[in-house]
Order: structure tokens, then C-alpha cells, then sequence
């Protein structure tokens, strides 16, 4: 694996490196040792998975309070998403700046998501698949979000909205004090 820092604080783009042979191809995804040695969260204890049928689903812009922040690893296994991330750990460098990548099967990239960021993405095939690891266990009372298309943010969907939960159109627009505080 590859680590590349992106442009929000804490978060990294993680590049698998396949091994390939006539078989196809192996690579690993994950090692707890390789995360630490770049000071990351190393532990997952829920392993997730979205299945998307339609190009232009919208998820997000998701978080969780604290105690439960979560820090998320996330890839794209089939199709490809545009994964959103926004900071809003109030005392970051980064704080109300976002920042979009195109993960894919394709690509072999993940996204490595610190606790305090707001999270979503868009659908950019039919039958996108993406998986997550995440440091925390769900937690509904903490469970929390920002509209995908606050103007505070100004993020530019690169679709139409497909698909897009009742809950997720709910979310109210960022307010300061609406952020997962403690966040740093």
C-alpha cells in the first residue's frame, strides 16, 4: 500500500498495490501495522457495505457525535463513487474546506476518513458496491449529518441526484455548533 496525503488534514488516499500474475491479482487492503507506522487508527471493529444500483445515488454528508466519532477506511469494489469528505473539527487547519475523489474497482484507491469529518458520496455506475471499515460501532444517538448540498459548502456534485433518502434531503445546513466538537 501507498499512503498520499490529500488536501484536508488527517485524511489519506490509500493506493493498493496488486501483485499480478496469469491468476489475476492479489493485494492487501488492509494491515494494522502499515497503519499505525503512519499514525493512523488502526483497530475496525464494524465492517460495512453500501450497495448502489443506480448512477447518481446520493449518500451523506454523515457523522457520528462524540464519544462515537468514527473514522472510516472506505473503497469502491465494483463501479466507481465520487467520495465526499468535509472537515468539521472546529480547531483543524482544514475546518469547512471539502474535498472530493473518484474511487473505483478501477483505480484501486482508498479513502482513509479521520473522526470529525462529514461523509457521503455519489454513485458514479449502476451497481456500485463500497465497503467500509469503521472505528466505532453505529451509534443512532450519535448518528448526525449536513445537507449534501448546503451552501456553506458549495460542493459540486458531478450528477444529477438519482437516489437519495428521506433522511439524507433532512439534514439541516451546517451550523457551527451542529459539528461533531471534540473533533480533533
Amino acid at each position: 500500500m501507498r499512503f498520499h496525503p490529500t488536501g484536508l488534514a488527517d485524511a489519506w488516499l490509500v493506493e493498493l498495490a496488486p501483485i499480478r500474475d496469469e491468476r489475476g491479482a492479489f493485494t492487501r487492503t488492509f494491515c494494522e501495522r502499515e497503519f499505525a507506522a503512519h499514525g493512523l487508527e488502526a483497530r475496525f471493529v464494524q465492517h460495512s457495505l453500501s450497495l448502489n444500483t443506480r448512477k447518481g445515488t446520493l449518500r451523506g454528508m454523515h457523522f457520528q457525535h462524540p464519544p462515537h466519532q468514527e473514522t472510516k477506511l472506505v473503497r469502491c469494489a465494483k463501479g466507481a463513487i465520487w467520495d465526499v469528505i468535509i472537515d468539521l473539527r472546529p480547531t483543524s487547519p482544514t475546518y469547512l474546506q471539502w474535498q472530493a475523489f473518484e474511487l473505483s474497482a478501477a483505480n484501486a484507491m482508498q479513502l482513509y476518513i479521520p473522526s470529525g469529518l462529514a461523509h457521503g458520496f455519489q454513485t458514479l455506475e449502476d451497481d456500485s458496491e463500497v465497503h467500509y471499515l469503521i472505528s466505532q460501532f453505529y451509534d443512532a444517538a450519535s448518528s448526525s449529518g449536513v445537507r449534501y448540498d448546503d451552501p456553506l459548502f458549495g460542493i459540486a456534485w458531478p450528477l444529477p441526484v438519482s437516489v437519495i433518502s428521506t433522511r439524507d434531503q433532512a439534514w439541516p445546513g451546517f451550523a457551527s455548533d451542529a459539528g461533531p466538537q471534540g473533533a480533533d
